[in-house]
């Protein structure tokens, strides 16, 4: 079966790392971006570059047209859709639950929650067998992430759920979905929530002594899309530094 796999948020850090592994594993990959044209753009070429085939979509996954436009364009562009990766995420400003904001609030849960689910809900519709699913989850969900971003690590701990289920639910139908919860990876996602040297401050007290690249979640990701991971299915991977 050819691969045709939809990565939401691919346009920078683990997203765009995952396009590249997994062009090399032969996957034609459907670019999911929500504002850099150019990032994204840099990102297919990088995919054609290691001998792949990718299109870049626009999307808020949010948004249910969006994701049902995102996973059309990728049928019709690449072919019939075999996998996603669930990695589309936001976080907001760092510091106490009392002081969250409302509006920061409801777009973490609206992009790591709604968005996240919607997107799966697609891919529980189309996906065939042998198809998989892949949510990008994070460590904060099981360390809850005091003094920093609660509700980001809430809504990841949701998608771990969805894991669980959705895996149960598909599995008859021939369908895996698993998670890869990342420690402290050096992105920008830092610089958004406002501290861009958190992970080059938090790296020496990890078990390991330094925060994870992008391309060590990718081949995580990978993997669990692969043939290799043919028998695991409702599990999430910590791939954190010992954290």
């Amino acid at each position: 079966m050819e691969k045709i796999t939809i990565i939401t948020g691919g346009s920078r850090g683990i997203g765009a790392a995952t396009a590249v592994r997994l062009a090399a594993d032969g996957h034609r990959i459907a670019v999911g971006y929500q504002q850099s044209a150019a990032s994204a753009a840099s990102v297919v070429s990088a995919v054609a570059a290691a001998g792949g085939h990718a299109v870049a979509v626009q999307v808020d996954t949010s948004v249910e047209e969006d994701v049902a436009r995102l996973f059309a364009t990728a049928a019709a562009e690449l072919g019939p859709v075999t996998g996603l990766v669930n990695n589309a995420a936001v976080t907001s400003p760092m510091g106490p639950f009392a002081d969250l904001r409302t509006a920061d609030l409801r777009r973490v849960v609206d992009v790591n929650f709604v968005g996240a689910f919607l997107c799966a809900r697609e891919a529980a519709r189309v996906l065939p067998r042998g198809g998989a699913i892949v949510n990008v989850s994070s460590g904060a969900a099981t360390l809850g992430s005091p003094g920093e971003y609660i509700h980001y690590a809430a809504t990841k701990a949701a998608l771990d759920t969805l894991t669980v289920g959705l895996a149960k639910e598909l599995g008859p139908a021939g369908i895996r979905v698993n998670g890869v919860a990342p420690g402290i990876i050096r992105t920008e996602m830092h610089a958004v929530s406002g501290d861009p040297d958190r992970a080059e401050k938090a790296g020496p007290n990890l078990p390991l002594g330094r925060p994870g690249e992008p391309a060590e979640i990718a081949e995580a990701i990978a993997w669990l899309l692969s043939d290799a991971a043919s028998y695991a299915t409702g599990t999430t991977i910590r791939v954190a530094g010992g954290r």
